[in-house]
C-alpha cells in the first residue's frame, strides 16, 4: 500500500537557519532516502516551496476562489512530502520514525482505477 509521509515544520526557522544547518538537514534526508531506497519503500516526493508561494482554490457551488497561501493559517507548514510503500500502517509509521522531519504525518494514498 502507498503512504504519503507529509513534512511540517516551522519556515521561520528555516529561514533563519544557517547554511551549516541546512545542509546537516539535507544531508539527513538524503540518508533517510537511501533507507527507503534499501527497503525499496520510495515512491516520489519533493521539498515544497514556502507556503508564501500556494494559491488555494476554493469552490462553493458554481464559484470558484483563488486566494495567496496555503488553505489554513497554522504555526507548522506542510514543507514536503515522500510517497512510500509499506505493507501496512504499521510499517509506513516504521518508516516515519526514521523520517529526520520534526512533524510527519502519515496518511494512505487512495488507490485510483488505472494505478
Amino acid at each position: 500500500m502507498k503512504y504519503a509521509l507529509l513534512l511540517y515544520g516551522r519556515e521561520e526557522a528555516w529561514a533563519q537557519a544557517s547554511e551549516a544547518e541546512r545542509a546537516a538537514a539535507y544531508a539527513a534526508h538524503e540518508e533517510f532516502g537511501r533507507l527507503l531506497a534499501a527497503r525499496d519503500a520510495e515512491r516520489g516526493g519533493e521539498e515544497l516551496a514556502a507556503s508564501a508561494t500556494a494559491t488555494t482554490l476554493r469552490r462553493s457551488g458554481e464559484d470558484v476562489v483563488l486566494s495567496d497561501g496555503p488553505y489554513a493559517e497554522t504555526v507548522e507548514q506542510l514543507g514536503g512530502i515522500y510517497f512510500v510503500e509499506a505493507a501496512d500502517l504499521d510499517e509506513a509509521l516504521e518508516l516515519a520514525r526514521a523520517c529526520p522531519s520534526e512533524v510527519v504525518e502519515v496518511r494512505p494514498v487512495v488507490e485510483m482505477a488505472g494505478d
